[in-house]
């Protein structure tokens, strides 16, 4: 029993540390290759430590351009594709209709569909009206499916929820409204916040339908995808380690935060 538990305790161990290899090695790859003093992404082609590269991102204007632009349809998305989201998930969890299955499945139907059309769809349509391609169009195209996701997430939450407290408050005379900002609100904050985060990851590294809906302008994605014609440079892999560090420093602020709030909750228990 002591030899076979042993066994099954070291094949785990074997497992979990390829299975971090697998998750790490491109990361730690490429992030060697930002500090390679070789005019490509490599490191099997070793030329020497530098820190060049990070200079030549302070001075690439499109590539920090991007990033702002990629930064600004995020925050946009976020504003759009939450409380779409959230109508939806209100609508399919609260209303009950015989149609209700044929409503899910048209507002999950944008998660199932390319991205290209997507965006060419978006660029057609809005064409129309004389919205041109652009950070707003940008926007709009991206927050089409993304919506669906917070929805979804929403759903998941609110279908967790108890009623009871919403149902007294209304009976002791307040509004829906007060209801809404005072209930619902408090109860979904935990999924706005993951929804926001995911909608946020979800918009910079589109690239489908970014590439038909930004115009003259440009996101990170594009513009690094514009630039696989003429060959990447290390500065690249600068942008994936910063971001790479700003992950692991986002993470571990949640980490400890959620930590001192389950001290503060034993302290006061």
């Amino acid at each position: 029993m002591t030899k076979s538990r042993s066994l099954s305790d070291i094949i785990l161990n074997v497992y979990i540390g390829f299975f971090f290899l697998y998750l790490f090695a491109p990361l730690l790859v490429m992030s060697l290759a930002a500090f390679n003093a070789y005019d490509y992404p490599s490191v099997t082609q070793w030329k020497g430590w530098t820190l060049k590269w990070f200079g030549e991102l302070a001075n690439d204007d499109r590539i920090l351009k991007g990033i702002a632009n990629s930064i600004i349809v995020a925050l946009g998305v976020i504003v759009l594709s939450l409380p779409l989201g959230l109508a939806g998930a209100f609508v399919l969890t609260r209303l009950e209709g015989r149609y209700n299955n044929l409503l899910y499945a048209l507002l999950v139907s944008p998660l199932l569909m390319p991205g290209i059309i997507l965006g060419i769809s978006t660029l057609i349509f809005w064409g129309r009206f004389n919205v041109p391609g652009g950070l707003l169009l940008t926007i709009i195209a991206q927050s089409s499916f993304i919506a669906s996701y917070s929805m979804l997430m929403f759903m998941a939450r609110l279908q967790r929820q108890d009623r009871v407290l919403e149902e007294a408050a209304l009976d002791l005379g307040a509004s829906n409204f007060m209801v809404f900002r005072r209930i619902t609100i408090p109860f979904l904050m935990p999924t706005i916040i993951t929804a926001a985060v995911i909608a946020f990851l979800q918009s910079i590294e589109n690239y489908n339908t970014t590439v038909f809906a930004i115009g003259g302008d440009w996101t990170l994605v594009t513009e690094i995808g514009s630039r696989f014609r003429f060959g990447l440079s290390p500065v690249i892999n600068v942008i994936g380690v910063i971001f790479v560090i700003f992950t692991v420093i986002a993470a571990s602020l949640y980490v400890l935060q959620k930590e001192k709030e389950r001290q503060r909750k034993l302290a006061t228990a």
